[in-house]
């Protein structure tokens, strides 16, 4: 930031505080001062106040402060006093230094500045213009990934997913809440979702192998403007809670590649309420033990055949061919036949998704 702003602070409040004040940096260099003759100047006594373990030093007639932001120490404030209202006027003035500093940072902060693109928490008329004020690229290719883990107490994770993407003129990392992170990406070309599966792969590993936290991440479209991160980013959103539904045993799960899961997303509940009392009557469903699901999986898995199924599931041909029939007379549906097959299907990801729902609710 430009510390010019720091000597306009100054003489707002030099008529209220009496003596000589400003600011230095942590070598001494004095760079706002309510005497100007003296900015740029050096003032031995900086090391002093440094390596004092108390936040005020009176020394030679003056008082000083250290500031820190962030618990990092970013200045040293003094005053040409140490009478006992100097450490009250010396706190107040490097309160307003603190402020300033922050909304500064705040302002023209890139990663504060893709966050509101994301939350729609900026103007898209604003987006343009405030992008070029940060040198921005506004045309690059980006992608947002949303990396969902448990509350976790002293692990920041961020920090990791910061260390594995350590360019941040190019790649951002936000938090949004103690479960949530997300990554924006930059890209090379625009249909680069290799990359963007290999990042996520990255993420889900390290976090695993060095702070043995399971992660799940949601990966939105690529888009080819900084408008559209927010477009991205619900996305990614959409893509974890439809694959967490649909698709609970991936940890990576990618918006393009949702499938019908997606669909009956988006149908309405009642709906799909009718649509299983209409396949499933009388609750049929219901009937279905244990065993007969996990045979019905694995026929659906080998793609109707029945010779290959049996064998997986170690049974005799003639056994499976049974249960297939008893699934018949209960349901109605012969799983050997493609449209009877296709409905059931469809079917069971709809009370999957009814009953993510309930639990849910």
């Amino acid at each position: 930031m430009s510390l010019k702003l720091f000597q306009v602070l100054i003489h707002q409040v030099r008529e209220i505080i009496d003596a000589e004040f400003g600011l230095m940096d942590e070598t001494g260099m004095i760079f706002a001062c309510s005497n100007e003759e003296r900015i740029g100047q050096y003032d031995p006594r900086a090391t002093k106040v440094i390596q004092s373990r108390e936040q005020f030093t009176i020394s030679d007639g003056f008082t000083y402060q250290k500031v820190y932001i962030r618990n990092k120490l970013e200045f040293i404030s003094f005053i040409a006093s140490n009478d006992a209202n100097s450490t009250k006027q010396l706190s107040l003035f490097s309160v307003n230094v603190v402020n300033l500093k922050s909304y500064n940072d705040e302002k023209f902060d890139k990663a504060n500045f893709i966050k509101n693109i994301i939350v729609d928490n900026v103007l898209p008329g604003d987006i343009l213009l405030r992008a070029k004020e940060l040198h921005l690229d506004y045309n690059s290719f980006r992608v947002a990934l949303l990396v969902k883990t448990e509350k976790t107490k002293d692990v920041y994770v961020h920090d990791i997913i910061e260390g594995l993407f350590p360019n941040k003129a190019k790649d951002f990392v936000i938090i949004l809440d103690d479960e949530n992170v997300v990554l924006i990406k930059e890209l090379k070309i625009n249909d680069d979702y290799k990359e963007t599966e290999k990042a996520a792969r990255a993420i889900i590993d390290t976090l695993q192998s060095e702070l043995m936290i399971k992660a799940y991440i949601g990966i939105g479209t690529i888009v080819d403007n900084i408008k559209d991160l927010g477009r991205s980013f619900k996305e990614a959103q959409m893509a974890l809670l439809i694959g967490r539904i649909f698709e609970n045993e991936k940890s990576i799960i990618n918006y393009n590649s949702l499938g019908i899961g997606r669909l009956i997303y988006q149908i309405p509940r009642t709906l799909c309420e009718l649509f299983l009392k209409e396949v499933f009557k009388e609750s049929s469903f219901e009937a279905l033990d244990t065993e007969t699901l996990f045979t019905i999986q694995k026929f659906f898995e080998n793609n109707l055949n029945v010779s290959e199924a049996s064998r997986q599931l170690y049974v005799h041909r003639n056994t499976l061919v049974y249960r297939l029939d008893k699934i018949q007379k209960l349901t109605g549906l012969d799983l050997r036949n493609f449209d009877d097959a296709i409905i059931f299907k469809v079917a069971m990801l709809v009370k999957k998704y009814l009953d993510k729902n309930d639990n849910i609710l």
